[in-house]
């Protein structure tokens, strides 16, 4: 059990987990770009010593896989997995702890601990300046945090155990944002910090923000895991850390004893400035939009402090180690908070939020000869009004019958849907609703459709195992190639407009239909690069999934109403990139070839890869 960040990295390095880079690197551009190099090796964790600009350590990497992430919660993972089996009524196991001993022996260190005298962190007051002031990308507005535990507390129920802690990226420097004076805050206004904010503004007052960074990475983890009923992130990085979390309060803000750095400010009501751009994990840049700006009050930094960062992109990123981490911690919490749902699968190739798989129950028509979906439409409502999954734009649900079915098989969970879809009647839209902020496919910021896929019964159809004679020789799509069973890419022009693609994809649909029925192949992707698209499974989720808004860029094949219902026979989505669209994260290649020098003979990441 880890009391803080650096006796975490000397057990990783005594483990073989951990390589000190010893050379002088770059914040701009080298740092992420070397961490980028070494996660898609498999690599170690990253401690740079020596960062330009700064006299402060950094690391990253930490989480970079599952096993080095399971190691450093070995001592407290089954514990932890023990109270979140209780979840139903977590509280009882923390007020009574020797009740159930399971879970008590972690509960008794769920409960913050608050610490008199001064503070490891209140060390040294330092500027926002004197910080590894890391640029993750080459569009970047400027430097950012990306592994922060965002604090804040409740107005109108101040305290530890009413607050929020979140990861919600920190703008540094850049833009319009006063050096040493104000940092920019990154969060969609439905999590926590944004309904403190809201409170606050009701009550005409500023909202008081600590930003913990570092400590115990159980800290870290608390802070992208979503709270069961009853339990804080506090509670739980606590059980994860196997010591509570210490604290104590400092000209009014409260001040993690633990963490390697601390910015303390204040969010004024209704005060922005322009945030971003920031390549995010979607593979996309993120652009500048207004975000709240937060006046910073005072900076510490404990002695010999270690400044931990991540850097997401096109995923698999570190912070997929982060999902599969909660949701083993997790386990089967979603059947709890949707009962008849088994389980939901946020697909992490397609960026989590754009794509969610999803198992439910059907019970509702157990004795009408045609089986069809039922109880599935009534669940995939609650999923889509459930926390982040609210975010997703494509939902593919199902219900087992007679085989087992798992949602983290993609292409066979995908390939089971496409077996017994009635696209005739299984696609639901819903159209001017709410996306991902950092999604840029839909009609403007939030501002997109949802459509659930369901599908259910007996099988229809067997799927195309190569691509249908149809599908060839069309004027102006070429290169048709198939991406899985069922599922093919074309290649079209290049996108212009919406109104010029209703009139291609008219033609195109009519070109198909008029050589008969295509009963195989119930997918279509039109995309700009085929063979990029069927490359791999993960080069058609990503570009399918992320570049696409299902009102506008869902075509059919004998497409038609019935009482405001749409259908068809073949489905077909564009996929291809869009004008509006942010663009995709491009490494800079002179960055490239400068880290070189940590990869040669000699050098500390000599091996690496």
């Amino acid at each position: 059990m880890y009391r803080n960040l650096e006796d975490c990295l000397i057990d990783l390095e005594k483990q073989g987990h951990l390589v000190r880079i010893q050379e002088e690197v770059d914040p701009y551009l080298e740092m992420a770009a070397i961490h980028l190099k070494v996660y898609e090796a498999g690599g170690p964790a990253l401690l740079f010593e020596r960062v330009k600009g700064s006299k402060f350590r950094a690391v990253s990497n930490l989480f970079g896989t599952v096993e080095r992430s399971k190691f450093i919660f070995r001592k407290t993972w089954n514990s932890v997995q023990s109270v979140m089996a209780v979840r139903n009524d977590p509280m009882k196991a923390i007020k009574q702890p020797f009740k159930n001993l399971g879970t008590g022996l972690a509960a008794i260190k769920a409960l913050p601990l608050k610490k008199l005298g001064k503070l490891p962190v209140t060390a040294q007051e330092i500027l926002i300046s004197d910080l590894p002031l890391i640029h993750h990308w080459p569009n970047d507005g400027g430097a950012f945090v990306t592994l922060p535990q965002v604090y804040s507390e409740d107005p109108d129920k101040p305290g530890i155990m009413n607050s929020n802690v979140g990861m919600y990226r920190i703008q540094l420097s850049g833009n319009q944002y006063e050096m040493n004076k104000e940092i920019g805050l990154h969060y969609q206004i439905h999590r926590g910090i944004g309904i403190h904010q809201d409170k606050a503004n009701k009550l005409g007052q500023p909202l008081k923000v600590s930003c913990f960074i570092g400590g115990p990475p159980a800290h870290t983890l608390a802070a992208v895991m979503p709270m069961p009923e009853g339990l804080t992130e506090m509670t739980v990085a606590g059980m994860l850390a196997g010591r509570s979390f210490r604290y104590n309060y400092v000209d009014g803000y409260c001040i993690s004893s633990d963490a390697d750095f601390v910015i303390t400010g204040e969010i004024y009501p209704e005060e922005t400035k322009p945030e971003g751009p920031f390549g995010d994990h979607l593979g996309y840049y993120s652009l500048v939009h207004p975000f709240p700006v937060m006046k910073v009050h005072k900076v510490y930094a404990k002695p010999n402090a270690i400044w931990p960062f991540t850097v997401v992109g096109r995923p698999p990123q570190e912070d997929t180690s982060f999902g599969e981490l909660i949701h083993e911690l997790t386990g089967d919490s979603i059947k709890y908070e949707i009962p008849g749902v088994k389980e939901v699968h946020a697909v992490d190739a397609a960026g989590v939020h754009p794509l969610l798989f999803a198992i439910g129950s059907e019970r509702y028509t157990p004795y009408q000869k045609v089986k069809k979906p039922a109880e599935l439409l009534t669940l995939a409502n609650r999923i889509l009004g459930t926390g982040q999954l609210s975010l997703a734009k494509y939902l593919f649900i199902t219900a087992e019958e007679n085989e087992r079915i798992d949602s983290h098989h993609e292409v066979k969970f995908l390939k089971y849907i496409l077996e017994r879809v009635d696209l005739q009647r299984d696609i639901h839209f819903h159209t001017n609703t709410t996306i991902d902020t950092l999604d840029y496919s839909g009609t403007g910021l939030n501002s997109g459709s949802k459509v659930v896929i369901a599908a259910y019964g007996d099988k229809q159809r067997e799927l195309c195992v190569e691509v249908p004679d149809h599908l060839r020789n069309i004027r102006g799509y070429e290169d048709v190639q198939l991406v899985m069973l069922g599922v093919v890419a074309m290649q079209g022009p290049k996108f212009s407009s919406y109104a010029d693609a209703e009139e291609e994809l008219r033609g195109l649909t009519k070109a198909i239909n008029e050589k008969g029925p295509i009963p195989s192949c119930p997918m279509i992707i039109l995309c700009d690069d085929s063979s990029f698209m069927s490359a791999s499974i993960s080069n058609f989720l990503w570009s399918t999934f992320t570049r696409s808004n299902p009102s506008h860029d869902i075509y059919g094949v004998n497409s038609s109403y019935a009482n405001k219902h749409w259908g068809c026979d073949n489905m077909i989505i564009d996929a291809r990139t869009k004008p509006h669209q942010a663009p995709p994260l491009v490494p800079d290649p002179t960055v490239e070839k400068n880290i070189e020098r940590l990869f040669a003979k000699g050098a500390s990441l000599s091996g690496i890869l």
